[in-house]
């Protein structure tokens, strides 16, 4: 029996529920158009994901079901429709939808409380299984966590068919592991898997969509396109009458005489998965806070140069402004690199010297060392914020995770900002995502964004003369390694000496890092790519005494 499935990836916003009809009106119009007999749409599609303490608000819990429910009257024919949404209780719940009505709900049983989830916090589990007979075809459901534990319970369901609704965030090669565990869940239950996610960014997270359909065997039959709004249509071969449902949908049969066989989409390379979550994560906290343009410092040097490419592919250029802020230590290559960027892009760009404001300040305070130092960072951030106010900007923090790890970088200086695109990439990462935007330009015929010298002088933040990163920093390369080892690993001081490391370079580095963590609380947030983002991901005392060494 081939069941005609469609998998809805489509991007909402956490609270907007008219917004949030409206797609998934749409899409069940798609489908309907294409003869689907079930579409499945992501996790808490109605009220955007994830929604945090909001689950907890009777009121938005009372919104949740209004709204579910007026979507549902508005489901008319014989579709089927999965659609997530927060119940009382407060629960991760899905709607099963025929006909203008809620035949079913299912309330997600796994709640995760790990890495950027609180769920367990904000939700109650739910404890019976679903399987819903649609057109002889013996349907589970089961919601994202749920198929990341035993399947054992849906399995002796003997389901014909499993669907998952997702909001999973994206992680750098997280494809590759959601693809292996649809794979093994299909053959253990002896079913095909329909794996729908969400698109998109909310706050500091991304969804890269990677939409998923295998067969009974584990083969891939359909896989999306990452980072972009979907149907995804497929023919599905599922087994009748398997079971013993807890509902049985009663539909007309499906005329249909084409088959639809689905695409399987090309994956991207490590740097253009890591790019496009950059550009959807920045491009969605712009659009869906109202933002209508982006402001950020152009220091001709390497980081900021790739935040306003970023920023251009999210935004456009006409909507981003490059400032260059010159003070006395600044080099002549600094200002004309930056030029040269905004003349490669077409961004709106303007100098503002800042030498005269420190004096002022400097006139009014004793500051020497790196006291003035920080006081030239911080009169570029007061310098941004004016403009971000008296024009309506975003304030773009050009900060990468190398310098937020060692506490590289001035409070209320170059941390200010309303969003920091770069804060979860370390620098080693800065410079190939820099090659890779410049090599992908120059295959489309197009002129490289970055400056080549951007690129391959020494980073430095010029605050003093001759100054030099290297001066205070170990190289990237190594610090990185360093870094990825402690931060994101959790690799204690033995341990990474066993690794290889300097033992005298460890002990610094580490008291930098645990030094550093009031810093990263006040930095602004910033899309997450790695397994062990600064902020939710890695959640350290501020004040403590302990200490690996």
């Amino acid at each position: 029996m081939k069941l005609r499935v469609a998998l809805a990836q489509i991007n909402p916003t956490v609270g907007d529920f008219a917004g949030n009809a409206a797609l998934i009106q749409e899409a069940v119009g798609q489908a309907q158009m294409q003869s689907a007999e079930i579409i499945v749409f992501p996790e808490m599609i109605v009220t955007g994901y994830p929604v945090e303490d909001l689950a907890l608000r009777p009121s938005f819990q009372a919104a949740s079901i209004a709204a579910v429910e007026k979507i549902a009257s508005t489901i008319t024919g014989d579709i089927v429709a999965v659609v997530g949404y927060l119940d009382k209780g407060p629960k991760n719940a899905v709607a099963i939808i025929h006909q203008g009505k809620i035949k079913a709900r299912y309330f997600k049983q796994h709640l995760p409380n790990y890495g950027v989830f609180d769920e367990f916090r904000n939700f109650k589990p739910g404890d019976q299984n679903l399987v819903v007979r649609i057109q002889g075809v013996d349907v589970a459901i089961a919601i994202c966590e749920d198929i990341w534990h035993s399947v054992d319970a849906i399995a002796a369901r003997k389901p014909g068919l499993l669907v998952v609704p997702n909001g999973s965030p994206f992680e750098r090669n997280k494809d590759d592991v959601r693809l292996a565990l649809v794979k093994k869940r299909a053959r253990e239950i002896g079913a095909p898997i329909a794996y729908v996610n969400m698109t998109g960014g909310q706050d500091d997270l991304v969804f890269d969509g990677d939409t998923i359909v295998v067969g009974v065997d584990g083969g891939v039959l359909a896989r999306s396109a990452q980072f972009v709004d979907q149907m995804l249509i497929v023919d599905i071969e599922c087994s009748e009458l398997t079971s013993k449902p807890d509902l049985e949908i009663s539909k007309s049969p499906n005329k249909v005489s084409d088959t639809r066989v689905g695409d399987i989409a090309l994956r991207l390379s490590d740097e253009e998965e890591m790019w496009q979550a950059l550009v959807v994560g920045l491009r969605d906290y712009v659009s869906k806070n109202g933002f209508r343009s982006v402001v950020l410092g152009l220091s001709g040097g390497i980081d900021s140069a790739l935040v306003a490419s970023i920023a251009i592919d999210a935004v456009g250029a006409k909507a981003v402004n490059g400032v260059a802020m010159p003070s006395k230590y600044s080099s002549d290559h600094s200002i004309e690199d930056a030029q040269l960027l905004a003349d490669n892009t077409g961004i709106h760009f303007r100098i503002t010297p800042i030498a005269p404001m420190v004096d002022a300040y400097l006139e009014n305070l004793t500051l020497k060392g790196l006291a003035e130092e920080n006081l030239q960072a911080r009169v570029r951030g007061t310098a941004l914020m004016g403009i971000s106010n008296q024009e309506g900007h975003l304030v773009l923090a050009t900060g990468n995770k190398s310098e937020l790890a060692v506490g590289y970088s001035t409070l209320y200086g170059d941390a200010v900002g309303g969003f920091a695109p770069i804060k979860d990439i370390y620098k080693t990462d800065v410079w190939a995502l820099a090659n890779w935007r410049n090599q992908h330009a120059i295959k489309a015929g197009q002129v490289a964004p970055i400056p080549e010298r951007s690129i391959t002088k020494e980073p430095s933040a010029e605050l003093r003369p001759g100054q030099k990163d290297s001066d205070s920093l170990p190289d990237y390369k190594v610090l990185d390694k360093l870094l990825m080892a402690y931060v994101d690993q959790d690799r204690g001081f033995q341990e990474l000496l066993n690794d290889g490391f300097d033992p005298d370079l460890v002990r610094r580095v580490l008291s930098l890092v645990d030094k550093a963590e009031y810093k990263r609380r006040q930095y602004p947030p910033g899309t997450k790519v790695s397994s062990r983002a600064f902020g939710k991901d890695r959640r350290l005392p501020m004040t403590s005494g302990w200490s690996e060494n």
